[in-house]
């Protein structure tokens, strides 16, 4: 017998290419729990972004929702994800599993955002350099609104095995 998901309201956060996205979709299917992408909420098929007052509308309306997992960082509006959800999904992985994350989907579109081209984005500069500043700037304004919600449990994973192993387990 399936064990029951507790949890109705997530949150799969941390650094670009750890596989929140990846992980976000195999948790939605399992859970049967709607699947948001910050992504689509912030971008236009043109590539263009939507105002800053459209994004928060977008967010307000998929935060307020009963059950869901969202997907992204963007730290401005962390806070109000954060104290919506019910638990916390945390990407802490190494940077070269980043990297290579982000190397990987080269060529490959993405369900998060089909119009980007896997090129553009493992050519990315901005991108990259993110990735590679991440143990030192957002890991650690992260860690810091964690440990400001005690209340709020939270899974971090280090590897791809632990995303698995989480996985599997879900399933059994």
């Amino acid at each position: 017998m399936k064990k029951a998901f507790p949890y109705q309201r997530i949150l799969t956060i941390g650094c670009p290419g750890g596989g929140k996205s990846t992980f976000a979709r195999a948790l939605a299917a399992v859970t049967g729990l709607p699947l948001v992408h910050l992504d689509l909420l912030y971008w236009n098929p043109d590539r263009t972004t939507v105002s800053r007052a459209v994004f928060d509308a977008r967010l307000a309306a998929a935060v307020a929702g009963e059950r869901w997992i969202i997907d992204g960082n963007y730290g401005r509006t962390q806070d109000t994800r954060l104290d919506a959800a019910d638990l916390v999904f945390f990407f802490d992985m190494p940077t070269e599993t980043c990297l290579a994350g982000i190397a990987a989907r080269r060529g490959k579109s993405r369900p998060d955002l089909p119009w980007v081209e896997g090129e553009d984005e493992a050519t990315d500069a901005e991108l990259l350099q993110s990735v590679r500043d991440f143990p030192t700037g957002a890991r650690e304004h992260i860690r810091a609104r964690l440990k400001a919600r005690p209340h709020l449990p939270v899974v971090t994973f280090r590897s791809h095995e632990e995303i698995d192993a989480y996985l599997r387990d879900l399933q059994a």
